[in-house]
């Protein structure tokens, strides 16, 4: 069993290329979606492009290691740290192959989930994370802010990310106005993330 990391692949015009984390997430799209709205291209804080191609290439020598053991044969493990950031893409990349629409940085915030994103308190900071309906009802609940569901601008997720504009800042007032602990622990009560 053999397994191979390149910066680019083994074929294609970049295959000679040396290859380094930094590269592989400005060329893999994810320096173009992390850091601030109308920010620069900012590359994540560790190097997950190099941990990410380590991850696959672990997966692949473990499935091949699977195969010799089932075959007899042994297996070529080809990896790198392009093909594996864009295939960490995730939800950015399919979301730009369902709509045609070049995903941007949003900072904190999330494209399909709202909210999802840190939030300045009285005395801090919190993130909150409402990934489903249920959540967000929670939410308002603990926030004594029941309008902010029954509204049907904000009554679904879907219309929730619609209207981001306008809900966020409303959120960002409420919460503001208490402290993070007194957050933290009214919504772990809640069952909020």
């Amino acid at each position: 069993i053999y397994c191979s990391v390149t910066g680019f692949g083994q074929t294609g015009p970049d295959a000679a290329r040396a290859g380094y984390d930094l590269m592989a997430q400005g060329i893999g799209g994810f320096m173009d979606l992390t850091g601030a709205v109308g920010g620069e291209p900012t590359r994540a804080g560790i190097p997950v492009s190099d941990i990410f191609t380590g991850v696959y290439s672990v997966i692949g020598v473990l499935a091949a290691l699977q195969q010799r053991e089932r075959t007899g044969k042994g297996c070529y493990v080809d990896t790198s740290l392009v093909d594996s950031t864009v295939g960490v893409l995730a939800n950015q990349a399919l979301n730009f192959l369902v709509s045609g629409d070049v995903p941007q940085r949003m900072g904190n915030t999330h494209p399909n989930i709202v909210p999802y994103e840190v939030f300045a308190c009285a005395d801090g900071h919190i993130i909150l994370a409402a990934g489903n309906d249920s959540q967000y009802r929670k939410f308002c609940d603990a926030a004594g802010r029941t309008d902010l569901y029954t509204d049907a601008r904000f009554a679904t997720n879907e219309s929730r990310v619609r209207h981001r504009e306008v809900l966020v800042p409303l959120l960002a007032e409420v919460i503001r106005l208490r402290k993070r602990d007194d957050w933290v622990s009214s919504l772990e009560t809640a069952g909020v993330p």
